[in-house]
């Protein structure tokens, strides 16, 4: 998974703008980030197949667009803007997904998004979260 995940937060880095500021992608979110950001993270893993020369296992990953705002600014428009261009790059799965590393990416699928507003005493943040599955053939 951590294949995956290397290859969806470079694939993102420095591509995702909104309001000519370039997000900020990351795997754990530092404390001292700026707002609009990106998280990258695996959710699960469950080993599907296994020879004795290879074996396939499905994983999701999840990619969080995120936008903090004083408690009644806007801010879920800046969301949907990412969101627009986050799944223009993970969509061109040839170029995000090179195949190397003894791994074959044969399947990568959208299982969604989910948005959501939490509206803290003195934030509030607009997330959306795009839940993507792979299907990954190690070899070797």
């Amino acid at each position: 998974m951590r294949f995956i995940r290397q290859q969806i937060i470079s694939a993102l880095t420095n591509q995702v703008v909104v309001n000519s500021q370039t997000i900020g992608v990351y795997n754990r979110i530092p404390s001292d980030a700026n707002y609009p950001l990106i998280r990258v993270y695996s959710v699960s893993l469950n080993e599907s197949d296994q020879n004795q020369s290879s074996f396939i296992t499905q994983g999701i990953t999840r990619i969080e667009a995120i936008a903090r705002y004083e408690s009644d600014d806007g801010g879920d428009l800046d969301v949907n803007l990412m969101v627009d261009q986050i799944l223009s790059i993970v969509r061109s799965r040839p170029q995000m997904f090179t195949q190397g590393n003894d791994f074959n990416i044969f399947t990568s699928v959208n299982n969604g998004v989910k948005y959501l507003i939490d509206d803290l005493k003195d934030r509030t943040y607009y997330r959306a979260i795009i839940e993507i599955q792979n299907k990954v053939e190690q070899l070797n």
